[in-house]
C-alpha cells in the first residue's frame, strides 16, 4: 500500500461539479493499493498516518500529528501511484490492485482513520475527480508499506 500525503490548510474533491469530500487543516491522502495488500495493511497505514508528526509545534518544528492538531483528512483513491514508467512513454498500471480489491481496502483504510477519531472526507472510487487544495509548507511525503 502506498500513500502520498500533502499537508493542507484545506482540500476539496468534486465529481461532476458536486462536492464529495473536504477537509480543513489536515491532510490530503492519495491512496494506492497493491494486489497483496490486506485489511491489516490498510489499518497499519491508517495508524501510521494518524500519528505521523508533520505539523508544527510552538517552535515551528514538525512535532505534532494530525490527531494532535484536531485536523481532518481528505482521502482519495489513486491507482496511478503504482504507475510503472520504465518502458516507453505510456505508464503501465499492472502493479495496482484490481478495482474490487482496491475499493474494499480503500473503505477499510477510511474506516480505520475514523476509528482513530479523525474526520474523513472521501473522493469517489473510480470517478474522475477534481481536487482543489492549498498545500501547507509545502509538505508532501510518500509512505510505502510494500
Amino acid at each position: 500500500m502506498r500513500a502520498t500525503l500533502q499537508r493542507v490548510t484545506r482540500a476539496t474533491c468534486t465529481v461532476d461539479g458536486e462536492l464529495t469530500g473536504q477537509t480543513g487543516p489536515g491532510l490530503l491522502v492519495l491512496l494506492g493499493v497493491a494486489p497483496g495488500d490486506t485489511d491489516a495493511t490498510a489499518r497499519a497505514l491508517a495508524a501510521k498516518i494518524a500519528k505521523l508528526r508533520i505539523f508544527g509545534d510552538e517552535q515551528g518544528r514538525m512535532n505534532r500529528s494530525v490527531q494532535d492538531i484536531g485536523g481532518g483528512i481528505l482521502s482519495v483513491s489513486q491507482f496511478t501511484l503504482y504507475a510503472d514508467t520504465r518502458g516507453g512513454n505510456r505508464p503501465s498500471f499492472t502493479a495496482a490492485a484490481p478495482p474490487d480489491h482496491a475499493r474494499a481496502l480503500y473503505h477499510t483504510f477510511n474506516a480505520a482513520l475514523r476509528a482513530l477519531g479523525l474526520p474523513v472526507g472521501e473522493g469517489v472510487f473510480g470517478a474522475h475527480m477534481v481536487l482543489d487544495l492549498t498545500n501547507d509548507g509545502p509538505v508532501t511525503l510518500t509512505l510505502d508499506l510494500d
